[in-house]
């Protein structure tokens, strides 16, 4: 009997130890009928406020005043999941991804915890979330492995890690050239019979059912997403490009833009790898000015449609960035 249960306790800590992958299949459920937002403000010059009250804060969706009924200040601590692209694409600079990415962490703050996970075909947790920064750290530095992109399995990846997560505050920052191969082959089957003439306006980034379901996912969770785009999906660098190639690529590119600007982050193009660093700093310093307001919408029914979200303070020179609103699904 002793034997028994020694075997099956050893079987479910090697089951434990098992690489984690996402499956994009799964899809993520969150039903929440409270609307999680991470506001910036800023003043005329770009510095960021970050010695407001809740009473400093009025919500509106789709015109009609919210009242607030959770309010945190910039200095509550973040969840933030750190996505690392380890395809085939960035083979050549792993050493200034490590680097970059180790400054992000320099620039957290103490209470910060942090995930740290690299995808390329699937999805690999190599550390789940902590405040050890040299636990983080070490997971950067072992970042490795190569093959296609499947940047929104991780992405669905992320948003399920963090709903376990007790924090009101999420993020997540991911580095990827943003061409998903996924995505770029149904693009590209898409555009095969689509005449020249027509392919630069035939694909529509936005109508993209994967695409929308992460959307959909971070919206019910309040997290907010930073891409950092890598300069080999920049259309513009494409040598000698067929019309597809570029469409597909400027398709890719939107995609990384939607994704920012629908949960309130920032898209970052890298255009030098000596930028990498500087704006992994960048980013990290801009979560450590965002509130955190959760309201409970007076309209509760899921009827699918677009509710618009604007987030006003009562300082008319001062500037708000959140997310711009959401399905009611």
């Amino acid at each position: 009997m002793l034997k028994r249960r020694s075997s099956h306790i050893l079987l479910a800590l090697l089951f434990m130890m098992l690489p984690v992958a996402a499956q994009i299949d799964d899809p993520i459920k969150v039903d929440s009928a409270v609307v999680r937002l991470n506001v910036g403000v800023v003043d005329g010059r770009g510095r960021p406020i970050i010695n407001l009250g809740r009473s400093d804060f009025t919500l509106y969706e789709n015109g009609q005043k919210q009242e607030i009924v959770s309010f945190e200040t910039s200095s509550a601590p973040f969840s933030v999941m750190l996505l690392l692209d380890m395809s085939g694409s960035t083979k050549s600079f792993r050493q200034n991804i490590a680097l970059s990415a180790s400054r992000f962490l320099d620039a957290l703050g103490p209470q910060d915890r942090v995930a740290v996970a690299e995808f390329n075909n699937k999805t690999k947790l190599l550390n789940d979330f902590t405040t050890d920064r040299r636990r983080a750290a070490f997971s950067i530095s072992v970042a490795n492995g190569q093959g296609p992109t499947e940047l929104y399995q991780a992405l669905d990846f992320a948003i399920g890690r963090l709903a376990a997560e007790k924090s009101a505050r999420k993020a997540i920052v991911v580095l990827s050239d943003g061409v998903d191969t996924s995505l770029q082959n149904a693009d590209r089957a898409r555009l095969t019979d689509i005449p020249d003439e027509n392919v630069p306006t035939t694909l529509k980034p936005d109508e993209n059912e994967t695409l929308n379901r992460i959307l959909e996912a971070a919206d019910k969770l309040g997290v907010t997403i930073y891409p950092l785009a890598l300069p080999t999906g920049d259309p513009a660098r494409l040598a000698d490009p067929t019309p597809r190639q570029v469409a597909m690529y400027t398709a890719a590119r939107e995609r990384l833009q939607i994704v920012a600007d629908r949960t309130g982050g920032t898209l970052n193009a890298i255009r030098r790898l000596e930028e990498m660093g500087r704006l992994y700093a960048e980013v990290a310093a801009d979560m450590r000015t965002l509130y955190t307001i959760e309201y409970s919408p007076s309209d509760l029914t899921r009827d699918g449609k677009w509710r618009s979200i604007k987030v006003e303070v009562n300082q008319e020179s001062l500037i708000t960035r959140t997310r711009q609103g959401y399905f009611a699904k």
